[in-house]
């Protein structure tokens, strides 16, 4: 779950983590009230679940509070495109305003999951401030990496070696190094996958504060950290991913125009570059999971066929958990609930798969069937093309 720059700070600063001080708020006269408590120059930064808002008009200074309002009318209620959004861009409804700072150093900071390690990975680099993708494909060599061991957590000494690699030193590195373990705690107590801060600024003062910060939490932990659940923005997420997750379903919407619902992650990704390979494009990764009931296979239909893009819909399932007569119910039930006009193709096998297929067989409704994956996907592209 991703949530705004204003909350990662909040969670942030709940360990110590400096963070420059400001408010979100969601009309120009709140930005006004924020800058007059605030005094001087103020940022007004827009809270979108993208980077680059910088380049795109999304982070704008401000002298004062008239000027404030001035500018939070400009950019409340505007649609924001940058390299990460796309070019329907995201629709601003609040923002971020903070105190400006006189910044001397311009740094970045990561910390994720490295899953081929398993282990928490932290990256710094002295190349802050820009994009860290352009850095790591231009220049790797500036990107400084440290896998913590997870029974051991982040040490002093390695936190101070990695202030000192980006070129940090003395009593500066020193706040650094505390900073990033700072960091690094709050990282491990909120569940995070993804803790990002561009840029890590030091101060003409010497301090060293987080001027951006791009949290993720792990969905998977939420059932210890139920209170995150009100972070979330409804507005910045896909509609149907949103109803496919209240329905215990694992969907992300994609470009292309065959459906898929699979079970099981890795199935599901198979699915997908099998689709490419036979010369189609997904709409969509859908896990319904290993225990999936026919009323979630309901809903996946439902969730698949609200993308009018879809043409065709692949069904791929290996019957284990998820037996293949309790799938044939559910899709069976879908297509007679929603009277689905597009072509279906299922490809199934494990469990009662003869018994899945006898119900498929019976149910009078228009199934294509096949027995193996490839041949499943040369022909839901076939359909999709209209062949």
């Amino acid at each position: 779950m991703k949530i705004h720059e204003y909350q990662g700070k909040a969670l942030l600063a709940r360990y110590g983590v400096a963070v420059p001080q400001g408010e979100a708020v969601f009309s120009a006269s709140e930005a006004a009230e924020v800058a007059e408590r605030l005094g001087g120059r103020v940022v007004l930064k827009a809270q979108i679940h993208a980077g680059g808002r910088g380049k795109g008009g999304g982070v704008r200074f401000a002298e004062g509070a008239v000027e404030t309002a001035r500018i939070a009318a400009e950019m409340l209620g505007m649609t924001l495109v940058t390299a990460q959004t796309g070019a329907s861009g995201r629709r601003v409804s609040r923002l971020l305003i903070e105190e400006g700072l006189e910044i001397e150093n311009e740094l970045y900071l990561g910390i994720l999951i490295d899953r081929s390690r398993q282990r928490p990975l932290v990256m710094a680099s002295a190349a802050g401030g820009v994009d860290i993708e352009q850095v790591a494909l231009d220049t790797p060599e500036l990107i400084h990496r440290l896998h913590i061991e997870p029974g051991i957590g982040l040490t002093a000494f390695q936190a101070r070696r990695l202030a000192e690699a980006v070129g940090l030193k003395g009593e500066v590195a020193r706040h650094a190094a505390t900073f990033v373990q700072r960091v690094y705690e709050a990282f491990l107590e909120t569940d995070a996958s993804l803790v990002e801060i561009n840029p890590l600024v030091v101060t003409e003062t010497g301090a060293v504060l987080a001027l951006d910060a791009k949290v993720s939490l792990d969905d998977s932990a939420a059932f210890r950290q139920p209170e995150f659940g009100d972070l979330r923005d409804p507005e910045e997420e896909e509609t149907l991913e949103i109803e496919a997750s209240r329905h215990g379903l694992n969907y992300i919407r994609l470009d292309g125009t065959i459906g898929c619902l699979v079970n099981g992650a890795g199935l599901a990704m198979a699915t997908m570059d099998v689709i490419k390979l036979a010369g189609g494009e997904p709409a969509n990764f859908l896990d319904v999971g290993g225990g999936a009931n026919p009323d979630q296979i309901r809903s996946a239909f439902r969730i698949l066929l609200s993308d009018e893009r879809v043409k065709a819909v692949l069904v791929n399932i290996f019957g284990g958990i998820l037996r293949c007569d309790i799938l044939a119910e559910g899709v069976i039930a879908a297509v007679a609930e929603l009277g689905i006009g597009v072509p279906v193709v299922i490809r199934m096998e494990g469990t009662n798969v003869e018994a899945g297929k006898r119900m498929l067989r019976d149910s009078g409704l228009s199934f294509t069937t096949v027995d193996e994956m490839d041949e499943g996907a040369r022909l839901v592209v076939e359909l999709a093309n209209g062949v």
